[in-house]
């Protein structure tokens, strides 16, 4: 049984995982946070970002935090960078680190991205530089969980990397409740 949303009213009561653009214009998110994960679902750990924002969409979460999963969007997700003046975003990276370490990095240029950042690595360095040439550009941080592989055609993370998920989720917590806090 699928419960349907009826009023904007509910809908800014609950986070959402969205997956429509409509979403971006029917509710004010001037003090709103995106969490955005990223990566290709099919592609086994590349895929640890939407996995992480599937799980956060199962979570209580404060109202303040809205979900997106990006999949492998590219510059099909810069309006969300016009709509969110706050970004934490998680992906995969193939960074050398022990798989399943998490790191946060506040990228500005593609040269700030670890140095294999996983399969999608030039759509996603490309967008944050458009990112900065907008006119008004979001405070951004990147959450990069380290991977040692990609694995086409799986859903499935390897133990290290799922075990990372709950660990981000409490980090992206904390960092957005530190944000959140600047607003006022």
């Amino acid at each position: 049984m699928t419960k349907s949303v009826n009023t904007l009213s509910e809908l800014d009561k609950k986070p959402v995982a969205v997956s429509s653009d409509a979403f971006f214009f029917e509710k004010d998110k001037s003090k709103s946070i995106l969490v955005l994960g990223v990566g290709n679902f099919l592609m086994g750990d590349e895929g640890v970002g939407v996995h992480l924002i599937q799980s956060m969409d199962t979570m209580e979460l404060p109202s303040y935090i809205d979900i997106l999963d990006g999949g492998t969007g590219g510059f099909l997700l810069l309006n969300c960078f016009e709509c969110y003046s706050k970004i934490i975003f998680v992906d995969a990276t193939m960074d050398g680190k022990e798989e399943g370490t998490i790191s946060l990095i506040r990228p500005k240029f593609a040269c700030d991205f670890p140095s294999a950042l996983s399969v999608h690595d030039v759509g996603l360095k490309d967008m944050i530089e458009a990112v900065y040439l907008m006119e008004n550009t979001p405070d951004l941080h990147l959450f990069t969980i380290s991977i040692a592989k990609v694995e086409p055609m799986t859903t499935q993370l390897a133990p290290k990397v799922e075990k990372a998920i709950p660990a981000t989720i409490t980090q992206i917590l904390s960092l957005a409740a530190t944000l959140h806090d600047q607003f006022t």
